[in-house]
């Protein structure tokens, strides 16, 4: 697949146009205060599968949006004492938090690993009815309640992100010897944005933020330029909806967009962005990397990978980037 986005140069300093709601803070306090409203609830209970004896593997659920239960799965190395660091993942679009085989390397690098399933795509986690409202949506979750911010999916999403966080720091009252000075959050794509939106929400409460290839940044510049993936619903959306819903449905998405949430996170960060990437084009990472709240940012580039970014290669990265922080 050829290069279709900015050339690197350009990318570089890419910010591009990215509108942001004047009540933007005022309303994320407000969704945050609305779900803390609710007991956390974190239960943990030993997950059931095959043994994995150098691993302890927990079943975990707690209160996300409006107190709905989110499912993740917690591993840790069995015989490395603590307190361990944590690493909070977020998962790709249509994805879930999938079986704890498919999790083994953060624990074996000796974190306290938490998985957090994704309401609605997750086979945990449902998005009940009652939040399924808001008008017609296309094929997926990208338009999903998109009329009003308030009905937004991904409003709720990002909140039950931001409790995952507070699950983390929830953990040594149950038991679990983790050090809570010590929480990165970490994913790709979608989980990129999440990463981002955890970051941004959580405050001082998360270390470091590892963001890959993220989804959801410079959305409006996504839907014009991407080949493929899940921009191309909000495509779909808009060619079935009078011209009037474009800007509508583009100022619901500016309130989760991560380049407007990249500002408010005030951590170390490692993004990666891969330049043949037709899901997520680099000038949309790059919008976000460069508005960035904290100094210590930095981005690995791909030149001749696609949506896959770095795979293996940056997670070494990351590593590494954590070992610098003192943060394993």
């Amino acid at each position: 697949m050829p290069l279709t986005d900015l050339p690197l140069d350009v990318l570089r300093d890419y910010r591009g146009d990215v509108p942001e709601p004047a009540d933007l803070d005022a309303f994320w306090a407000g969704s945050l205060a609305l779900a803390r409203g609710h007991d956390l609830a974190v239960e943990l209970t030993e997950a059931p599968g095959p043994a994995l004896p150098a691993l302890t593997v927990h079943d975990v659920r707690f209160s996300g949006w409006a107190g709905d239960r989110v499912a993740a799965w917690l591993l840790r190395p069995a015989h490395l004492p603590g307190p361990l660091p944590v690493v909070v993942e977020f998962i790709g679009y249509s994805g879930g938090r999938g079986l704890p085989l498919d999790r083994t390397t953060w624990a074996a690098a000796g974190f306290a690993h938490l998985v957090v399933d994704t309401r609605g795509q997750g086979t945990d986690t449902p998005d009940p009815d009652p939040h399924v409202s808001g008008g017609q949506w296309a094929r997926g979750f990208m338009t999903k309640g998109v009329g009003d911010p308030a009905t937004y999916y991904y409003r709720r999403a990002y909140v039950d992100c931001a409790r995952a966080v507070d699950v983390a720091h929830a953990l040594p009252a149950l038991g679990v010897e983790v050090d809570t000075s010590r929480v990165v959050v970490r994913g790709a794509s979608q989980g990129g944005a999440f990463t981002i939106a955890a970051a941004a929400l959580s405050g001082d409460r998360v270390a470091a933020a590892l963001v890959d290839v993220p989804f959801l940044c410079h959305v409006r510049r996504g839907a014009q330029v991407a080949g493929d993936g899940p921009y191309l619903e909000v495509v779909d959306y808009l060619r079935r909806h009078s011209p009037e819903q474009v800007d509508r449905t583009f100022t619901t998405m500016s309130y989760v967009d991560g380049a407007n949430l990249a500002s408010r996170a005030r951590v170390p960060a490692l993004f990666s962005a891969a330049l043949m990437d037709p899901v997520c084009p680099p000038s949309t990472v790059f919008a976000a990397f460069n508005r960035w709240g904290h100094e210590d940012r930095h981005v690995d580039v791909w030149e001749f990978s696609d949506h896959a970014g770095g795979l293996g290669w940056q997670v070494q990265r990351q590593l590494r980037f954590l070992d610098r922080l003192g943060l394993r």
